[in-house]
């Protein structure tokens, strides 16, 4: 039976309607306390999110809904936000592994994720954590502390759980660190060597324009619809009224390249080109040789704006290492047949083209190529700096693409100077850290050498979910002496920690933020919405605690509290507001009114990137060597990288279907996108759940014919495994995933049949038993989540019971 997923396995408006009696009688849900004012009493409170800035209402003291702020998308995550707050799996008080309160970091390191934890006051937890941080920098100095934070904490500008760890850990002695995003480490490394942009969180041309001026979209391997949802800051989802803009102009050609038909290309009717996972920079250098063949490129630009095209075209045209780049030789790669290379190449370079990539494609083995061939491709076109022509990496996020507010930057609380200089790569680095003390690394023309990591405390992220070959990474948690967590929740990162220290949620302090890194539209009050539950802190007023103990607490706070520091955010942005003759409110009335609101030039619909660079390429030269686009990099030449070349090349990824031998025992290629109802692993403790799980567990999309060569029917309980793991997940029949492929969604909760134990089976679904655990190349050390080969097979017998949201023994 084949499902069409845009009719989602429960009626969302319905469920919509049901919301409340949802929430009051989901399983996960409790009510901490009865309600402190009365029933009858409705307040509404403005607050932001990562889903946008919401208005939270209250009733008698109690956070029962949330709504859009202003003109804002009901998206469905905020919905659960009530829910989340308040799920059973709250971490309550501070809690200390057994093992670790009888025995010390003596304690026996594999009941990290089995032991019971034990309930301690905040005193003896702060005497603990000071204690651990004094004997290893005093016994093995800073650089033996590991502050590896750099996830999706909550929104705001002061309580930024990892800029506040790294805040106390600087002021005594500092503590290695790790650089880069998890996300996008492979794009922000290649690409200023290239461009001389991070470019991924950089302005793009705006939406107007392209709607106005752009003649073909390439969606390659984005997905504008989904994942505009979220934002690092609160988004203002500016990119769905462009979307519906565009669709209704219409007389566009949008192209989708992608192993799945994605909810855009089903929106904006685009044309799908399922291609083979991790064979994109096959069929770019593809597309680049007809340009060149039939002279479809653009000479002219190729000369004045970019250097290194000369050396790049022996590799395309094969005459430096004997293979061709042609559509034929591609398609054998790729799986799409050579005409339709053609086809797009020729469309491309028919009128104003705008390439829009998503992340998804260098989260592969050689990650970094394929930007690097965006780049390219988009220079033989010429159109970079034209209006609606070009590249752009960042419009399926946060709303980039939007058209800039003339608004101040607000600050947010400074981490400081780490007296530490060793710095690792964060995507790939984290588990080879702890596994390999003394162990150098090459990263971006460095050598980087591993320090024996004796203490981890990680704050604002959950990195037990997140990070690749899970049954590897246990392996590397056994290996510190202590670690320590602030959470608000029982994660797979608690259960693995020896100490855990209840942080609040965002809706029990206060805060302030800007909506959306791309616009600046808005200045948000983040308002208290509810008291904190059972003994949770802040993670501010958690690492003063800590910082007093250590004797740096008025280094820490700088004799400000929780709101000093808010109206002090807000008074800088005032003076910033003041140079620009823009009006700003007084503090009580923006904290009174909830928000200030910046005007968005007319101009700035009109903004185009690079559009400086091609007016005057003498006085606003990029940030590269020769001030140029690099297609050829001297920098990188320098660094003689057997896996990364001077120019963009296409490499054999370490696992793929064109692997005969391997795909022989593991078959289907496994994704993992982003997910839908989720951001990575937030709200998946919520009753979002009973929208997108098939039998309790994640879904697997898997294509009708590969599920009848398999016996797999539609819900069915399915084992997916490879040599590093296994996992269970729920079968969805759906032609939207290509033959070969199956796709599961990254963030559910780790579940393991035995806790503890590698080599565990995953009851609920996460996607990291089985991915691959190694850098993209020695340029990056990026994460190749999307490069994994499995098999998969019907379970046998009763599934097990899922037990991820259940509070550990003794929590």
């Amino acid at each position: 039976m084949k499902r069409n997923l845009s009719i989602e396995r429960r009626n969302f408006v319905k469920g919509t309607a049901a919301t409340g009696a949802a929430v009051w009688l989901s399983p996960l849900w409790m009510q901490a306390k009865p309600p402190s004012g009365p029933v009858l009493e409705t307040t509404e409170i403005p607050t932001a999110t990562h889903w946008g800035s919401i208005k939270a209402v209250v009733r008698g003291g109690d956070f029962t809904k949330a709504v859009p702020f202003k003109d804002d998308y009901p998206l469905p995550m905020i919905q659960a936000l009530p829910h989340r707050v308040k799920a059973r799996d709250r971490v309550k008080y501070p809690m200390v592994r057994e093992g670790f309160l009888k025995h010390g970091h003596k304690s026996d390191r594999s009941g990290r994720g089995r032991e019971r934890f034990v309930r301690v006051s905040w005193e003896k937890a702060f005497e603990l954590v000071a204690r651990e941080l004094d004997r290893v920098r005093k016994e093995y100095g800073n650089e033996a502390i590991f502050a590896g934070s750099v996830d999706w904490h909550s929104v705001g500008k002061l309580h930024a759980a990892p800029t506040l760890l790294r805040r106390m850990l600087n002021l005594i002695g500092g503590f290695t660190d790790d650089s880069g995003d998890f996300s996008v480490q492979a794009a922000m490394t290649i690409l200023p060597h290239v461009t001389g942009n991070i470019e991924v969180y950089d302005r793009q041309t705006a939406w107007p324009t392209i709607i106005e001026h752009t003649d073909t979209i390439i969606l390659w391997g984005a997905d504008l619809l989904k994942n505009n949802q979220i934002g690092w800051s609160p988004p203002d989802h500016y990119a769905y009224k462009a979307l519906a803009e565009l669709k209704k102009k219409g007389g566009k050609t949008i192209i989708s390249i992608d192993p799945r038909r994605t909810d855009t290309t089903e929106y904006l009717g685009a044309e799908w080109v399922p291609i083979r996972p991790n064979t994109d920079v096959a069929m770019m250098l593809a597309i680049a040789h007809t340009l060149y063949t039939e002279k479809l490129y653009d000479k002219a630009f190729l000369d004045k704006y970019t250097v290194g095209f000369d050396k790049f075209l022996p590799y395309l045209l094969g005459k430096s290492d004997g293979v061709e780049k042609t559509p034929e030789w591609a398609a054998k790669i790729t799986e799409i047949d050579a005409e339709t290379i053609r086809k797009i190449a020729r469309q491309m370079a028919k009128g104003r083209t705008m390439i829009m990539s998503g992340w998804a494609i260098q989260r592969q083995d050689h990650g970094e190529q394929a930007p690097w061939m965006i780049v390219t491709l988009a220079s033989m076109l010429g159109q970079v700096g034209l209006p609606g022509g070009g590249f752009g990496f960042s419009y399926h996020y946060a709303s980039g693409g939007a058209p800039q507010a003339d608004a101040p930057s607000l600050p947010g609380i400074s981490a400081g100077k780490n007296p530490v200089k060793t710095v690792i790569p964060q995507a790939h680095a984290v588990s080879d850290l702890l596994l390999n003390p003394g162990k150098v690394l090459d990263f971006n023309g460095e050598k980087i050498k591993y320090p024996h990591i004796r203490l981890v405390y990680w704050a604002g992220g959950n990195p037990m979910s997140h990070q690749m070959d899970r049954n590897r990474q246990i392996l590397a948690w056994r290996r510190p002496e202590t670690i320590i967590v602030n959470e608000i929740y029982w994660t797979s990162t608690a259960k693995f920690a020896d100490i855990v220290l209840p942080a609040t949620s965002t809706f029990e302090r206060n805060d302030i933020d800007v909506s959306s890194e791309y616009t600046n539209r808005y200045i948000v009050a983040m308002k208290q919405v509810m008291e904190p539950l059972y003994e949770a802190r802040s993670d501010f007023d958690i690492f003063a605690g800590i910082a007093k103990k250590l004797g740096v607490e008025a280094k820490f706070t700088e004799g400000k509290d929780e709101m000093g520091w808010i109206k002090h955010f807000y008074a800088v942005a005032q003076k910033q507001a003041k140079i620009k003759k823009l009006p700003m409110l007084d503090f009580e009335a923006f904290w009174k009114e909830g928000v200030v609101e910046f005007p968005v030039p007319k101009e700035a619909e009109s903004w185009v990137r690079y559009g400086d660079f091609r007016k005057d390429p003498m006085n606003n030269a990029l940030g590269t060597p020769s001030g140029k686009i690099e297609i050829y990099s001297n920098t990188i030449a320098k660094f003689k990288y057997d896996d990364c070349l001077p120019h963009p090349a296409w490499f054999e990824p370490a696992e793929w279907l064109g692997d005969r031998k391997l795909a022989k025992h593991y078959p289907l290629h496994l994704v993992s996108s982003h997910p839908k109802y989720r951001l990575h692993s937030q709200l998946d403790n919520t009753w979002l759940r009973d929208v997108y799980e098939v039998n309790g567990r994640e879904p697997m999309w898997i294509n009708p014919k590969d599920a009848e060569r398999y016996g797999i029917k539609e819900g069915d309980v399915v084992e997916v495994h490879n040599k590093r793991g296994r996992l269970l997940a729920g079968a969805v029949l759906t032609d939207r995933i290509r033959e070969g492929v199956i796709l599961i969604h990254e963030g559910a909760w780790y579940d393991p049949e035995k806790p503890g134990h590698r080599e565990s089976l995953c009851k609920h679904g996460n996607v990291n038993l089985v991915t691959l655990d190694k850098g993209t190349s020695k340029l990056a050390q990026g994460n190749v989540a999307n490069t994994v080969l499995v098999a998969v097979k019907p379970y046998r017998g009763i599934p097990p019971r899922v037990t991820a949201f259940t509070p550990p023994r003794g929590g």
